[in-house]
């Protein structure tokens, strides 16, 4: 008997002699739904809280975007220079890479 029929057979048997509640649940395994609330509970304590993400008032969460989003910019402006084999183009680069760090600089 392969081990798919078997375990079927004994399931079975198993839940024909229980209750209807317990015929329902037979082949579940114990603990799967404490374990799911547990592993929520963890997350939730590891996340920080809606309060402290909320510490700083609306337009620092602004300044604080822009100033992330030049950064990445340098970036990106920084990988190009380094792909680039024209001159006209990397110079080009280099005035957008010394406007974004001026933009950075003003920001703080």
């Amino acid at each position: 008997m392969r081990c798919d029929a078997m375990a079927l057979r004994i399931a079975r048997d198993f839940c024909g002699t229980q209750s209807s509640s317990r015929r329902y649940n037979c082949c579940m395994a114990r603990g799967w739904e404490s374990k799911s609330v547990e592993a929520q509970i963890e997350e939730s304590d590891s996340e920080p809280s809606l309060s402290e993400t909320r510490s700083c008032s609306a337009e620092e969460m602004q300044l604080q975007m822009k100033k992330a989003d030049l950064e990445l910019s340098r970036k990106l402006v920084l990988q190009q220079m380094e792909r680039s084999d024209s001159e006209r183009y990397s110079e080009l680069l280099r005035r957008t890479l010394a406007g974004l760090d001026a933009q950075i600089a003003a920001l703080g």
